[in-house]
């Protein structure tokens, strides 16, 4: 007697969990060890499936393995343990398999769409494509060949290709619900996103408990802008899949892009609860909690987000900043440096720097802080414009007009700098040239005068500022 005849063996419920398959598999085991394997091939085979079905890769191997021992001429067993190699990412041993598998059943369709897939994996493109066309040429109605040329087209970022070829699968099956799945994602990155949409409707016509359609179609809507659509979306994802972390990660940011912070935060917060090693997470709640004025709380998040990622540039940079303006100085200084450490290419650290070393009347660690920020940003407008006033309050005056300069050279109508340079002029007793950056300043910027005025109230009714303002 069959050991799985239907009143012992599977039905659709009898392996529901983890234990009874691991039961069954030791039982197969059992008697495999006992010799029986020839008696029982055909239940070792079921059970094989059981493994492919269930991810149970290594046990699936070890049994196909059995069964080719005795019989090594079987292309089936090839092709199973094919899967199997698959299974465990071991794509030119399944290769090898499958090449076995069709030298004994030459012209099997069912082979050569599998082989492709290991040859797709081996980045065979070619070749996949080749084996993929065999297959249409005997079978030209074949919708899983039409299926996986779409997905190696995809695979190569064809999406045009890609989507020609799930068309084709779907005119000779219009239920094919992955295809639409993947049709989507083609059309999405094609930008034709009213196109995308359909095509993840269709698929949750057919699949509606796919947490995957749900979240792919919310990213649809949230780049059309209908967030609350979108939001809508992410929710069935998570009614379908409670720890979907991606689909409250991706709410949190369209609610927050609603003005909707304090649910945000909450999303991102569940986000976070299911994926512990989030930090991005924990880096928007900071950047929230920044933005609402909440400083303790948005430090204790980027915190939170570099014990995740101790590497986490930009929440050493942030949570700096936000110890700046909390007065923390030597806490937002280490921060700082820090960012600077993993972070050499990037200018804003030094620039945070250097902007607080002048805060602190650290104005030489601000000079070389903002002399390294330009290193990296030589055209940065900002920085030159700070580290001409840095080189001003430490009386270099020769430097600082050298800086303006470039001030100016960055952004011709800088009536500022054209006035400091005025400054340093008089300063230098250049009395011409101080008179000529005057003159393009109040050109620039007529406010400028009153503001003349002010420092120079000594010659406020001079015949020289008369003269700049256009009197008589």
């Amino acid at each position: 007697m069959s050991f799985f005849e239907p009143e012992y063996g599977y039905d659709d419920d009898f392996f529901d969990s983890e234990s009874s398959i691991n039961d069954e598999i030791s039982r197969i085991k059992d008697l495999i060890e006992k010799g029986s394997i020839y008696t029982c091939m055909e239940a070792v085979e079921d059970v094989i499936q059981l493994c492919i079905d269930n991810e149970r890769y290594e046990d699936g191997l070890f049994l196909v393995s059995c069964l080719l021992d005795v019989a090594p001429y079987n292309s089936e067993y090839w092709l199973k343990k094919g899967l199997l190699l698959t299974g465990i990412y071991h794509f030119e041993e399944a290769l090898e398999s499958f090449n076995k598998a069709l030298s004994l059943n030459p012209g099997d369709t069912e082979i050569l769409i599998d082989k492709s897939t290991a040859e797709e994996n081996l980045g065979l493109y070619v070749q996949a494509k080749e084996s993929l066309e065999t297959v249409l040429l005997a079978e030209p109605n074949n919708e899983e060949a039409f299926y996986n040329l779409g997905l190696l087209a995809q695979k190569q970022e064809k999406f045009a290709e890609a989507i020609h070829y799930f068309q084709k699968a779907l005119e000779i099956d219009s239920s094919f619900a992955e295809v639409y799945y993947e049709l989507g994602y083609c059309l999405e990155n094609l930008n034709r996103l009213s196109e995308a949409l359909q095509a993840y409707d269709k698929f949750l016509d057919l699949e509606p408990y796919n947490a995957n359609g749900w979240y792919n179609r919310g990213i649809v809507l949230g780049k059309m802008n209908r967030l609350e659509s979108a939001i809508e979306s992410y929710d069935l994802a998570i009614a379908v899949k409670e720890n979907f972390a991606s689909a409250w990660f991706n709410k949190a940011n369209a609610l927050a892009d609603l003005g909707r912070f304090r649910q945000a935060i909450e999303c991102f917060k569940k986000a976070y609860e299911y994926d512990v090693l989030d930090e991005a997470s924990c880096y928007n709640i900071a950047n929230i909690y920044e933005d609402l004025g909440d400083s303790a709380n948005a430090i204790k998040y980027y915190t939170e987000a570099i014990k995740v990622n101790e590497g986490y540039y930009e929440a050493y940079l942030a949570r700096g900043y936000c110890y700046d303006k909390a007065g923390k100085y030597q806490l937002a200084l280490r921060d700082f440096n820090r960012a600077i450490s993993l972070s050499q290419d990037n200018a804003d650290a030094w620039f945070a720097k250097a902007d607080l070393e002048y805060s602190l009347g650290k104005l030489q660690e601000a000079v070389r802080s903002y002399t390294s920020a330009l290193k990296i940003e030589p055209d940065n407008y900002k920085v030159w414009l700070n580290l001409a006033e840095t080189y001003y309050e430490l009386g270099e005056w020769l430097k600082a007009e050298e800086a303006f300069d470039e001030c100016i050279k960055l952004n011709p109508s800088d009536a500022s700098s054209f006035y400091s340079k005025a400054k340093i002029n008089f300063i230098l007793s250049r009395t011409q040239e101080a008179v000529n950056c005057l003159k393009e300043a109040f050109k620039l910027d007529p406010e400028i005068k009153s503001e003349f005025a002010e420092d120079y109230p000594e010659i406020k009714s001079s015949k020289l500022f008369k003269k700049l303002l256009g009197e008589q």
